[in-house]
């Protein structure tokens, strides 16, 4: 058995489907949905993570792939250059998994990586361009 986090991207016209119940009924993947923002009729957004034998979450990919759903796996890291960060808060607007906070008290901002699911929105949101990919 081997566990894989995943980001789904659900095109508006797919969110109204059983996708996730298919993955367990069809193909008994154990799915573990870690963070989601999905709604009928807009582009959703699913953080999971799926647990079964390599060539069943091949297949379940490949049925992701068929409903137009993309499936990036979650293998790299995102940092940033805290020592630079003027703390404007410009990543934490695009930053839908939480890993990118201000914090109240001294408006500065914070970064929880172990939530990172690395979208990749951060890159362009950042004026400054602190954050970067690392390959896992």
């Amino acid at each position: 058995m081997k566990s894989r986090r995943f980001v789904l991207t659900f095109p508006p016209d797919a969110t109204g489907e059983p996708i996730t119940y298919n993955l367990i009924r069809k193909f008994d993947i154990m799915v573990n949905i870690v963070k989601a923002d999905v709604s009928p009729g807009k582009i959703g957004h699913l953080v999971m993570e799926m647990t079964a034998p390599a060539k069943i979450l091949k297949e379940g990919m490949e049925y992701m792939k068929q409903k137009n759903v993309e499936c990036v796996p979650i293998d790299r890291t995102i940092t940033y250059r805290k020592d630079l960060c003027i703390h404007c808060g410009a990543c934490t607007a695009v930053c839908f998994s939480g890993a990118l906070t201000m914090t109240l008290k001294t408006s500065e901002l914070a970064f929880e990586p172990e939530k990172c699911v690395v979208c990749e929105l951060c890159l362009t949101a950042c004026p400054l361009k602190l954050f970067s990919i690392d390959l896992g």
